[in-house]
């Protein structure tokens, strides 16, 4: 399956890797056929169980158990919710899905060195991985990313340089020193995508094989979205389902480049000025597959929804009540929630799924500062 040009079409042969075109655009893959049920592989307890549909050879793959995460049943708001728990992955986010397939693509075809920028866990999850496949890594990370993650990083050999300033600056350093090691960035590299979009065939196994109403999940750069849109399209495809389900994104306010867009029409990113936000995990300014975002959610008569710092938090509380630690970013989730049944725009006899992509464990201090707490001085 070749790589195409996003822009004009050109095809580039796949096992030569590469994360744009001659032309400086991003490439894509050709969509897949997707499988049938009975192609699954029920003695894989991992994303591999599937590798049937994706277009990396599982032979020799670089996994350490990603996927099959649990799909739990539990109320918000008088209504049942199905909370999918991606934090609970290898490097505790959903990132290990489209790594164990990028990182196995890239080995199979002789990378031996691999450059990334990440706010956080897809640094950590690349430098995991490439340890595993014992390649060199480097990860650019903003000076202000959670301390436990940039540790992460470290533990597993990688070089991690902080840069000052805002998330597209980071990428904007990485993309400077993207001649001298292979940019096997998670947001331009198509082969990570082949891995996410097995979360749209879990939640369709899990299911009873069927495909939910809604999926409300947070973005960033917008791996779930198009994870997802890939997915369910290829088993549409496949005859396995019928329709897509709803694809809700969600934007901290502060950072929503995305979510203005879709209100306004627009068929790309707004240029916005960033504000601090507790989702760090979604401060994306400029994410590099916009246009191919808003498409895939209004092509799902979903929407790109932002909400508050205070929603966030509230959010995050709840969660944390009933028994989800999970960091803010995925709080982001939980505040659209409950902004949509509000709004009614999701209704008790759906099945609505909310994906939890990383783990509090990694944010505490914020978490800690956000919910104000502190430990209780026991008496004497």
């Amino acid at each position: 399956m070749p790589y195409v040009d996003i822009v004009n079409g050109r095809t580039y042969p796949a096992d030569v890797p590469r994360w744009q075109s001659d032309d400086g655009n991003g490439v894509d893959l050709a969509p897949g056929p997707g499988m049938t049920r009975d192609r699954i592989d029920p003695s894989i307890r991992s994303i591999w169980r599937y590798a049937h549909a994706m277009q990396v050879s599982a032979l020799d793959a670089v996994t350490l158990g990603e996927g099959w995460t649990p799909l739990l049943s539990k109320p918000w708001s008088g209504m049942t919710v199905q909370w999918k728990l991606e934090y609970v992955m290898p490097t505790g986010s959903f990132k290990d899905r489209g790594m164990t397939a990028m990182v196995t693509y890239l080995k199979q075809h002789g990378i031996t060195e691999v450059l990334e920028d990440s706010s956080g866990n897809a640094g950590a999850s690349l430098a995991t991985y490439a340890a595993a496949a014992g390649m060199r890594c480097r990860i650019m990370v903003p000076a202000s990313a959670s301390y436990p993650k940039i540790a992460q990083m470290a533990a597993h050999g990688a070089d991690v340089v902080a840069v000052s300033g805002t998330r597209q600056d980071v990428a904007d350093a990485a993309l400077r020193e993207s001649g001298a090691m292979f940019y096997a960035s998670h947001n331009r590299q198509p082969f990570f995508l082949e891995g996410t979009k097995t979360l749209a065939y879990e939640l369709w196994e899990q299911l009873g094989f069927r495909a939910p109403d809604n999926v409300i999940v947070p973005v960033g750069y917008g791996a779930n979205v198009l994870g997802c849109e890939r997915g369910f399209a290829e088993l549409i495809r496949a005859g396995e389902i019928e329709r897509m389900p709803r694809i809700f994104g969600v934007q901290a306010a502060n950072v929503s480049p995305l979510a203005q867009a879709f209100d306004e029409g627009l068929e790309d990113f707004k240029e916005i000025m960033p504000q601090p936000t507790l989702a760090e995990g979604i401060a994306s300014q400029r994410p590099t597959r916009g246009r191919a975002i808003l498409r895939a959610v209004r092509e799902s008569h979903g929407r790109i929804l932002s909400v508050s710092e205070d929603e966030i938090v509230s959010a995050l509380r709840t969660l944390a009540a009933m028994g989800f630690y999970v960091e803010p970013t995925c709080a982001s989730a939980g505040a659209a929630l409950a902004r949509l049944i509000e709004a009614r725009e999701i209704a008790p006899r759906e099945t609505t799924v909310v994906v939890l992509t990383g783990t509090g464990l990694k944010a505490s201090e914020s978490i800690g500062k956000a919910l104000g707490l502190a430990a209780r001085t026991a008496p004497r």
